[in-house]
C-alpha cells in the first residue's frame, strides 16, 4: 500500500498570525506534525501543502517535501480541507504518482506522534474500513446542554433532564489531528468522513483546539504536563 502524508499549512492565519510556524515549546508548531509523520516511517512521502514560501522553507527544514505550492483557490478563507486534499492528489496524478491512501495531518497538532500514526495505519490495514479518524469524547454529555432563550436558561433537550449522564450514549467530536483515508473512497465521496470510518480515540488530555492565544497557552500547558518538560516562554510570560 502506497501512502502519502499531507500536512495542511496555509499562510493566511488571521487570529494567530503565522500560526503554523509560531514557536511552540521550542520549535515551530508545524514541526511536531512533520516529525511525527517522518519518524513513523510508514509513508512513502511526507509533504506540506502551503501557499507560503516561508512555511515551505520551514517544512523542508524539518524533513517534509513541498513539491508545489497551493493554488489561490485552496488558500482562501472559504476552502475546506477536502478541497486541499483533492488538489494535492490531482497534482500528484499529473506527476504520475498515485497513492492508495493518504493521511491528512493538521499542522497545529503537537500531540500527534509517530506511535499514533503507526497504530492508525495498522488499524486501517487490518480492516475493510474506508478511513480512520481521530476523535475525542465530549467531556460533558451534549444531550444535557443548556441554551439561553429570552434571557433564561433552558434545556436544549428537555427529555434528557432526568436521565443519568452514564445512561446517555457517549458522543465524540473531531479532535483536529488526522484523517487516514482510502484515496479511492475519498474521490467517490469528496469528504474525509467516509461511510466506513473507524474511530481512533484520543484522550482529552492530548487534545486542544488552537484558534486563539488562550488556546495556544492551554495547549502548551497540556503539552508540558504530558511530557514533563520545562516551562515554555510563552506559558509564563507576563502580559
Amino acid at each position: 500500500m502506497k501512502t502519502l502524508a499531507i500536512i495542511t499549512a496555509r499562510g493566511g492565519s488571521k487570529r494567530i498570525p503565522k500560526k503554523n510556524i509560531k514557536d511552540f515549546c521550542g520549535k515551530p508548531i508545524m514541526a511536531y506534525s512533520i516529525e511525527a509523520a517522518v519518524q513513523a516511517a510508514c509513508f512513502d512521502e511526507v509533504m506540506v501543502s502551503t501557499d507560503s514560501e516561508e512555511i515551505a522553507d520551514t517544512a523542508r527544514k524539518y524533513g517534509a517535501s513541498v513539491p508545489f505550492l497551493r493554488s489561490e483557490r485552496t488558500s482562501n478563507d472559504y476552502a475546506v480541507t477536502a478541497d486541499v486534499m483533492e488538489e494535492v492528489l490531482a497534482e500528484y496524478d499529473r506527476q504520475g504518482k498515485h497513492f492508495d491512501a493518504f493521511c491528512c495531518i493538521y499542522p497545529t497538532a503537537p500531540f500527534v506522534t509517530a506511535e499514533k500514526l503507526i497504530r492508525a495505519i495498522e488499524l486501517y490495514q487490518a480492516s475493510a474500513a474506508d478511513a480512520v479518524v481521530a476523535v475525542v469524547p465530549y467531556s460533558f454529555p451534549p444531550q444535557q446542554a443548556f441554551v439561553i432563550r429570552e434571557g433564561h436558561v433552558r434545556y436544549q433537550y428537555p427529555e434528557n433532564e432526568r436521565v443519568r449522564s452514564q445512561d446517555l450514549e457517549q458522543i465524540y467530536h473531531d479532535c483536529g489531528q488526522f484523517y487516514l483515508c482510502s484515496t479511492e473512497k475519498f474521490r467517490q465521496h469528496h469528504t474525509l468522513i467516509l461511510p466506513a470510518s473507524l474511530p481512533f480515540v484520543v484522550p482529552e488530555s492530548e487534545v486542544q483546539d488552537i484558534d486563539t492565544e488562550e488556546d495556544w497557552q492551554l495547549a502548551e500547558i497540556k503539552y508540558l504536563a504530558k511530557y514533563n518538560r520545562e516551562p515554555c516562554g510563552s506559558v509564563h510570560r507576563s502580559e
